[in-house]
């Protein structure tokens, strides 16, 4: 074993020199995402992004064959589009024709036609400057209901050449309304995204309903002539976001009635049934915030007028999702009927794993169709059931297309990947796959812990060790392909990462426990999982970091202002102060929905929880990352860590990104900038680590 310019090398066993990972093989990994299968369950349409030449990111849908035959070699993928900034790729309901979102001319976003044969792809829409959220085709191929947002004249492309062209002024921003920005998405003021119909004929659009509400989702009646629209119709749907409706809205006239009789509660991923009979949708009950509780699956019969919840009895979330840097982020719930309408297929996570399942639509037990220790993400079925589009990824290999073909109802999913994108790199690569662990809180609470040993490990040796802390921090760490802990493992750290009380894919107790009160059980699992790390024989304790993004962020600063266990500390995109954090984030936190207590005048509980009281204990050399066009958790939070680092005279760094990147830098940040994330981070532990 040698040390060369790559990293470490070492022999395969077959022979093969392979070398330890570096930050820039960031560039040269494709991530796979929204796998969708044509109808007659042939073939699979995806979306395809990798680094491009222009320290950009090109995105092209493309095409796989599902054959599953053994006896026949499956089709090697096939660019479909070249538009660089492609996606949504949506199946015309008779498989000819494949419509798709694309930016090529990048402020005004189209809808797309183009033959399922190839060819030329032609604008359908002719949309003003704005955005697109997403589409759906009428089940007789006529129409597309649309999630559209026009832009405010005087922000266009063009009124910002004019200003360029007379020396005038940005204009100011005038806000009324409570809810007029998000991280990703940036300032959108009043202006929100409205439900459209599109005839396919002619392109033509026309307004169908407009919403006070940022977002809502919808879904197509099986014979074309309405809608079911779950959306907030509030004065200030920010303020109560949790009080979402059910409509249904005729696709001719507008009107729209409301459905009586449900939970009062968000929803989401709204699905009606093939045979017209019945509405599900994910959700949850009273004013839930963050997620804390389990999302499930609920079932309302449109004749009857009743409305049950499916997955009551059981302890899964339908909203856990499993965090990575190599993967599209997939946050929300994700239904699909059976062509029977007696089943409901999902994404369950759980363990760190993520799964398929269904639920029989009149009530029973949930099936699992898939396991093992990876990551599976549903896409959608082949119009007869028998064959379902998926992405399928694991610790030691990124996403990939795949197709499940299944017997029935109740048989395990056979799942077979399609393609290989990422297998000649990974031939290179020395990759170390992680050890899963269960350990006991000081309550007795079982904590799920993974261990990544370095690249070249021997028996024997003490390493420097990071502790890396998910954000959410409702979400999951797990199986699933992390390039960062990777780097750090092959720059020979041992990494431990793990999911405390206040994680998903638990159960709702083991989430719901840090409900408005962070440093708490929390905090005592995280005592458990170093403790854990200490005890381990080949981590020298003197040699210790810990790190976090978001609320792990927020942790890694609680943990240096209540331990001094670690020899270096980086708290990326983080939360330090829960008081001004209720103003500064896009998502302002209203007062008793999930801490007690407001900003003005009753600020003890916030205070207490809030990291920054406690920073006259912090002694760790602490490095401090934090994007400048962070919406989510502003970059003020990372400020107040600098100052008061700086003036208690604690070694620090603050590495501030630029106004154009968001909260999303380490995952969807311009590469080069993701590029210097992670050399500063490598930096910072050679650094204290050595």
């Amino acid at each position: 074993m040698k040390k060369t310019s790559t990293g470490t090398t070492s022999k395969s066993s077959r022979g093969q020199t392979r070398r330890a990972i570096t930050p820039e093989d960031l560039l040269q990994l494709h991530i796979i995402a929204d796998p969708q299968i044509s109808p007659d369950g042939s073939t699979v349409l995806f979306a395809k992004k990798h680094v491009g030449e222009k320290n950009d990111y090109e995105t092209n849908l493309w095409l796989v064959g599902a054959e599953t035959s053994r006896s026949k070699a499956a089709a090697e993928p096939r660019q479909f589009t070249s538009g660089k900034r492609d996606g949504h790729g949506r199946w015309s309901p008779d498989g000819k024709q494949i419509a798709f979102i694309s930016a090529r001319d990048k402020p005004k976003p189209q809808i797309f036609l183009m033959a399922a044969t190839g060819g030329e792809a032609v604008p359908l829409t002719k949309f003003p400057e704005g955005a697109i959220r997403g589409f759906q085709w009428s089940p007789d191929g006529r129409l597309l209901a649309v999630a559209y947002r026009e832009t405010e004249t005087g922000r266009t492309k063009e009124a910002e050449k004019t200003r360029e062209s007379t020396g005038a002024s940005a204009p100011p921003q005038v806000i009324d309304d409570f809810h007029y920005r998000l991280d990703g998405d940036g300032y959108f003021r009043s202006q929100r995204f409205q439900l459209y119909i599109v005839e396919v004929a002619t392109g033509e659009h026309r307004l169908l309903r407009r919403e006070r509400a940022s977002s809502f989702e919808f879904d197509w009646a099986p014979d074309s002539s309405e809608l079911v629209v779950a959306v907030n119709t509030n004065r200030e749907p920010a303020l109560v976001w949790w009080k979402e409706d059910l409509l249904r809205v005729d696709v001719k006239s507008g009107k729209s009635e409301r459905i009586e009789g449900l939970p009062v509660g968000a929803k989401q991923a709204v699905r009606w049934s093939p045979d017209g009979r019945t509405i599900v949708f994910a959700g949850r009950e009273g004013k839930e915030a963050w997620g804390v509780h389990n999302t499930r699956l609920y079932v309302y019969e449109v004749q009857s007028q009743r409305c049950r919840d499916l997955t009551g009895s059981e302890d899964y979330c339908l909203t856990a999702a499993t965090l990575s840097d190599s993967a599209e982020p997939a946050f929300g719930a994700l239904l699909e009927w059976s062509p029977d309408s007696r089943r409901i297929f999902t994404n369950i996570g759980w363990h760190g794993e993520s799964h398929i399942a269904s639920i029989p639509a009149a009530g029973g037990p949930l099936t699992f169709h898939t396991k093992g220790r990876s990551i599976l993400s549903l896409g959608n079925l082949s119009a007869d059931g028998t064959r379902a589009a998926l992405t399928v990824s694991d610790p030691v290999s990124p996403g990939e297309v795949a197709v499940g073909s299944l017997a029935n109802a109740a048989a395990p999913l056979n799942v077979k990947v399609l393609t290989h994108f990422n297998a000649p790199l990974l031939k290179q690569l020395e990759i170390s796959a992680p050890e899963p662990h269960w350990i006991n809180s000081a309550d007795g609470t079982k904590v799920h812990v993974w261990v990544i040993k370095p690249v070249g490990f021997r028996a024997g040796r003490k390493y420097p060790a990071v502790l890396e802390i998910h954000g959410g921090p409702h979400a999951q760490y797990g199986e699933t392909f992390f390039h960062e802990f990777q780097v750090l493992a092959a720059a020979g750290y041992v990494v431990v990462y793990s999911n405390p009380r206040g994680s998903k894919g638990y159960g709702d107790a083991h989430c719901a426990a840090i409900k408005g009160a962070w440093g708490q059980a929390d905090w005592r699992d995280m005592q458990a999982v170093i403790g854990f790390m200490k005890g381990l024989p080949y981590v020298d304790m003197a040699r210790m970091g810990v790190m976090g993004g978001s609320y792990g962020g927020y942790m890694t600063n609680w943990t240096i202002s209540h331990s001094n266990e670690f020899a270096g500390a980086i708290t990326d995109r983080c939360v330090s102060n829960l008081v001004s954090m209720v103003g500064s984030s896009d998502l302002p936190l209203v007062p008793g929905e999930y801490w007690e207590g407001n900003s003005w005048d009753n600020t003890e509980a916030i205070w207490e929880q809030s990291p920054l009281k406690h920073f006259g204990n912090v002694n760790t050399p602490t490095l401090i990352i934090h994007s400048e066009g962070d919406l989510r958790c502003n970059v003020e939070q990372a400020e107040q860590v600098f100052v008061a680092l700086k003036l208690r005279k604690v070694p620090t760094r603050f590495v501030r990104y630029p106004s154009t990147t968001s909260h999303g830098l380490s995952r969807s940040g311009p590469p080069d900038l993701r590029l210097h994330r992670l050399h500063q981070i490598l930096d910072w532990w050679k650094k204290y680590l050595g």
